[in-house]
């Protein structure tokens, strides 16, 4: 299958592209700087563009008949008037850009980010894909980009949204910056501990992709979160755990908010996600339990 991936060099978007090239598809990687990853990513096509505009990068989207959207601005740390304005362009814009390259083209199905921040906060919960998107800066962008890509199923694409939880790997993300503070006897939950904490091995969210490539039946939002998500507290436990030190030293809500101010949510916000469509449709996760994926992930690096 010839695939696009829009957002290709980022935590998930190079490791994607090298999983969909191994399961023998051919991969167009579209993003800022793309050529810079060609040393990296050498089994794919290269297209440097920046996809909040038109151009030339969507004539290749428009030649593929799959594609993957994953491109956005980071959302960890402060969000300032200007960054919040960053960080929806970044993701609304570039999703109607993709919708557009779309139009007359052979793509049957797209397949792009969207996150687990749709629920908003929600307390103890299970969020299946069914409940309504919650309030906030998060949920509001999350069903914002959601309805932005729908213009595609509109063209008769199928169009399945991912809802990411927080993707844990052994080179980077949430994991890579949560580490350090663990490993200098800093760690410990964030806020209360009680909140809910989506997540998922990255390994299983690469299958998850493939996955959804290959289901015809899956369309609309899909949560790509681990079957058992756990409290913030029980996160900080299997980490320190998993690394041998003590994961006592709580960071407080206020402190937390004091430094990150309406940031803070992604720390606080409790969402009890659980991946209904995936289960159902017969996926398996290779990870379903923290414990396992922490031991695959972090494996000989507590000393």
């Amino acid at each position: 299958m010839e695939i696009a991936v829009v957002g290709a060099t980022g935590f998930v978007g190079a490791p994607l592209v090298r999983h969909l090239h191994e399961r023998g598809h051919r991969v167009t990687a579209i993003a800022r700087g793309a050529r810079a990853a060609a040393a990296d990513l050498p089994a794919a096509a290269f297209v440097s563009a920046d996809v909040t505009a038109a151009g030339a990068w969507q004539e290749v989207v428009g030649r593929a008949e799959a594609v993957i959207h994953l491109a956005g601005r980071s959302i960890a740390g402060r969000w300032s008037r200007q960054a919040k304005e960053e960080i929806r362009s970044s993701r609304i814009e570039s999703t109607r850009r993709v919708v557009e390259a779309l139009a007359g083209g052979r793509c049957r199905v797209l397949l792009h980010a969207s996150g687990v921040g749709y629920y908003g906060d929600r307390g103890d919960d299970p969020l299946t894909e069914e409940e309504p998107p919650g309030r906030g800066f998060l949920a509001e962008l999350a069903r914002d980009w959601e309805e932005a890509a729908q213009g595609a199923a509109e063209q008769g694409v199928r169009v399945a949204a991912m809802r990411f939880g927080v993707v844990l790997g052994s080179d980077g993300g949430a994991l890579g910056r949560m580490v350090p503070a663990f490993r200098a006897f800093l760690g410990g939950p964030l806020g209360s501990g009680r909140q809910w904490f989506s997540w998922i091995h990255i390994a299983d969210l690469l299958a998850a992709v493939s996955f959804l490539l290959d289901v015809p039946a899956l369309s609309g939002p899909v949560n790509c979160c681990a079957p058992e998500p756990v409290t913030q507290r029980d996160f900080a436990a299997a980490l320190g755990r998993a690394l041998g030190r003590p994961s006592s030293l709580p960071a407080p809500a206020f402190a937390l908010r004091l430094a990150l101010g309406e940031a803070a949510d992604l720390l606080l916000a409790s969402q009890r996600a659980i991946p209904r469509r995936l289960l159902d449709h017969g996926f398996r996760f290779r990870y379903p339990a923290l414990a396992q994926a922490l031991e695959e992930l972090l494996g000989g690096r507590a000393a």
